[in-house]
């Protein structure tokens, strides 16, 4: 008896050690709101995560670059916050760091010296990021500070793929927290293959929907480039290569 007490505390203890070895591979940024968020629409963004190359992927990478629609093209070290926005449309260069907001601005090539007008060019930088990333690095930012997800049911693309769909909204956070995004996830790969906007997020109907689409491995991220009509992102590019931009 004695023998068989002991194998039975020990497997307990065994199984307890294990228990607690147990990680969670993709955990919530500090302020997401885990418990107005549900259960399966949590399950779907960590799925997300992992076909998106993972979560280890994502938090490894320190060099990003994509170009946006045409125009702004963004080189960032995710890291460090230091952030390379060039746009020959508006003939803007703007070299800063997204945490502490200083930086230098070229207008066509000159310095822009006064205080006031940097400022404002520096700021106007930051909200060029947080726009531009989101369209690109969505996947990754699911469970991001201030988010809270709810799973609204089965449903399909515009083009009529079967997909999961999660709603996000935003509470103190971002440019616009009064949006909201619908988010639509393919069932066979966990990828997002389409979303919609909202302007606001008691609006019924939303402001514009578009697919993501044509996806690509860099360096371990898979990334889509296009949001349909020939519209998206270009010159994507990940890696410590990029790093010699900031030298």
């Amino acid at each position: 008896m004695k023998t068989a007490a002991i194998c039975l505390i020990l497997c307990l203890t065994i199984f307890s050690c294990e228990e607690k070895q147990v990680t969670i591979t993709n955990p919530p940024a500090s302020g997401f709101n885990l418990e107005g968020s549900d259960a399966k629409a949590i399950e779907i963004a960590d799925a997300v995560m992992l076909a998106s190359g993972g979560r280890a992927a994502w938090d490894s990478t320190e060099y990003l670059q994509w170009r946006f629609f045409g125009n702004r093209l963004h080189t960032w070290n995710k890291k460090s916050g230091d952030l390379i926005i060039e746009s020959e449309k508006d003939s803007l260069l703007i070299n800063m760091n997204l945490e502490s907001m200083t930086g230098s601005v070229k207008v066509k090539g000159e310095v822009v010296d006064d205080v006031a007008a940097q400022k404002d060019f520096l700021k106007r930088g930051k909200e060029f990021w947080i726009n531009d990333s989101y369209w690109i690095f969505l996947p990754y930012k699911l469970k991001d500070s201030g988010v809270t997800l709810k799973y609204i049911g089965k449903g399909e693309t515009t083009s009529g793929e079967e997909a999961e769909k999660v709603q996000l909204t935003f509470e103190g956070v971002g440019v616009t927290p009064e949006n909201k995004y619908v988010v639509y996830v393919d069932p066979n790969t966990n990828l997002v293959s389409q979303w919609d906007f909202y302007t606001n997020f008691e609006d019924e109907e939303p402001r514009f929907s578009t697919p993501w689409t044509d996806y690509k491995t860099y360096e371990g991220l898979k990334l889509s480039s296009s949001r349909g009509d020939g519209r998206g992102m270009q010159d994507i590019a990940v890696g410590q290569e990029l790093a010699s931009k900031f030298k």
